[in-house]
């Protein structure tokens, strides 16, 4: 076993290492960037050193600055947690070549298995159901548009080098082709420092379905089960779970025997992941193999009994693996929840400062929080913003929905934003509870949660058209949230203002004006009035933290409210609603 391990990583999933470690009774080494000198995983291990400024190339990301602080150490293991130098086959090859055990795969499969288009080849020469497309390099629009037209529309033109949802763009037609391409090479050179693309299938309504596997050094390779990870927001996984409802037994079965298959084919060893999309009969295939420890990992070992981690320390070792397929049981249900310091109604904007308030809910029972963060820490603006892995086991789905729900209605945090109620407002979604959910589904739980239909939120500060309450400064500024929950019918506006100035934007957002009411009054400096006067009528009904108001200037309500919460915005505690 080794003497100490080194973890090339920060946040939760060093303290995730690090607590596998101390059970182990192996010392522990972290790393840490000038920002992250408070950090937690500093405080848990044993050893820290310092390894440079906040940017990740010039700390995390530094291979040389990772080595020499294992040399100063003596440490003679590293695991790479997720992300950062985790799946880079040089990093692997330079450790191996200073005779420091790398906790994951070698560097071959690493490589083959990085490269989007090596490995959906490599893939078809293992046997494995790929997606129909054109693996070649595409070097240009046009070519892109005819090699499109022969996949079939639509398609999604992807980056060899991609990962996390980047340099992925879908196209429906043959309009869509030069904008999507030059988008997703741009994307692509920018993010990974390659520009290489190639174009597949685009399944419609996908599910996104994982399978974890297992393999050593002498040729034992097994799986241990499934997860679904269909709730999305661009291409980032947000809420995952095991099992996946959608999969039944022979179907896991089939996708974990081509999943072990290709680990086998490629030599691998460790624990690494095998992802599937499947489409709504049930046909599944091949996306991606990611060559390291997946972020929701938590959920399979909840359902099975297996530390993953500690599997891997083992496996890095030089342990044969001790579990059989036969071992391999699946327990219960587990839902795993990501909680992100950010901003759901700002398109998502990072949240960072300190944690004033930080409680979790880690008194339920069954509740499990994976965390790198700490009442009074702070989040930086140079790493991901997420603050928890909240995860919820149960007998059964339903079970573990419920605790779930309990567990996110009781998580406190205050001094950062947080989508807490957005994921709350997903898990008691019907579509998501009777598991309904794919792949596309995230927009309408967004929509829902950001517009409970029929509800509009006033937006007192801007100026001009009101559409919902939300005002432009200028035309076609309303964002693709409201315009698509417009367009679905999860709410319906009223337009407020110059007759002339309301034809102009609803033909540039494409609405059908004559659907929609129309008041022709002109707005100055607030709504209000006109609000007022359609709440006198009956049209609309004000509500403020949940009870009903007929006068909309209710002025001491809302300044009360308004400093309850802290000064946000009034936008953010009253709302209206049609009658």
């Amino acid at each position: 076993m080794f003497k100490k391990i080194l973890i090339a990583n920060r946040g939760e999933i060093a303290c995730r290492i690090i607590s596998t470690c101390k059970k182990l009774s192996i010392p522990t080494v972290a790393v840490y960037s000038d920002a992250d000198a408070r950090a937690l995983h500093v405080k848990l291990a044993d050893e820290a050193i310092n390894i440079g400024p906040p940017p990740s190339t010039e700390s995390y990301l530094s291979i040389d600055k990772i080595i020499s602080a294992c040399k100063q150490t003596n440490a003679d293991a590293v695991h790479p947690g997720y992300g950062f130098l985790s799946e880079n086959h040089l990093f692997m090859s330079r450790l191996e070549k200073e005779d420091i055990t790398f906790i994951g795969p070698s560097a071959e499969p690493i490589r083959v298995m990085g490269d989007k288009i090596e490995s959906k080849i490599f893939a078809i020469d293992a046997g494995v159901n790929t997606v129909p497309g054109y693996q070649d390099i595409i070097k240009t629009s046009e070519e892109a548009i005819e090699i499109a037209k022969n996949v079939g529309f639509p398609v999604m033109i992807k980056a060899s080098a991609g990962g996390g949802g980047k340099g992925m763009r879908i196209a429906y037609n043959e309009d869509d082709i030069p904008d999507a391409y030059t988008s997703s090479i741009n994307e692509a050179k920018s993010s990974f420092g390659d520009d290489r693309v190639f174009i597949e299938k685009f399944i419609v309504k996908p599910r996104h379905i994982e399978i974890q596997i297992l393999a050593d050094n002498y040729g034992n390779a097994i799986h241990l089960g499934g997860r679904e990870c269909s709730i999305q927001r661009r291409n980032q996984k947000i809420i995952e779970e095991s099992p996946s409802p959608f999969v039944d037994g022979e179907l896991r079965e089939a996708m974990g025997a081509q999943a072990v298959q290709l680990a086998k084919k490629v030599g691998y060893q460790s624990a690494g992941t095998v992802e599937f999309i499947v489409d709504q009969d049930k046909n599944f295939y091949f996306l991606e193999m990611n060559t390291r420890l997946q972020v929701e990992h938590p959920v399979t070992e909840l359902v099975t009994g297996f530390d993953l981690v500690e599997e891997m320390i083992k496996i890095a070792a030089g342990e044969k693996l001790n579990i059989s397929q036969e071992d391999v049981k699946f327990n219960g249900w587990a839902i795993e929840s990501r909680i992100y310091a950010e901003d759901p109604e700002r398109n998502f904007m990072p949240s960072t400062g300190r944690l004033v308030t930080y409680q979790p809910p880690i008194s339920i029972d069954n509740i499990r929080n994976d965390t790198g963060v700490y009442e009074g820490g702070e989040i930086s603006m140079f790493y991901d913003p997420m603050i928890s892995k909240l995860c919820s086991y149960g007998k059964d789905r339903k079970k573990a929905c419920d605790l779930m729900q309990d567990a996110l209605n009781n998580y406190e945090i205050t001094g950062i934003q947080n989508n807490l109620n957005l994921l709350s407002s997903i898990i008691k979604n019907e579509k998501f509870f009777i598991a309904a959910s794919h792949q596309s589904m995230f927009e309408t739980f967004f929509l829902q949660t950001i517009f409970n239909s029929p509800v509009f939120i006033l937006k007192r500060e801007l100026l001009l058209i009101p559409i919902f309450g939300w005002y432009l400064k200028k035309i076609g500024s309303i964002s693709i949230h409201r315009n698509k929950a417009v367009k679905e019918n999860l709410i319906t506006p009223i337009f407020i203002g110059d007759k002339n100035e309301i034809q102009k934007c609803a033909e540039q957002l494409k609405w059908d004006i004559s659907k929609y009411e129309v008041i022709d009054e002109p707005v100055e400096n607030s709504t209000a009035p006109i609000a007022a006067k359609l709440a006198s009528e009956g049209k609309i009904k004000i509500i403020v933290k949940g009870h009903i108001h007929t006068d909309v200037l209710m002025k001491e309500t809302l300044k009360r409210e308004h400093n309850l919460l802290g000064k946000k915005r009034l936008s953010h505690i009253w709302h209206m609603t049609l009658e």
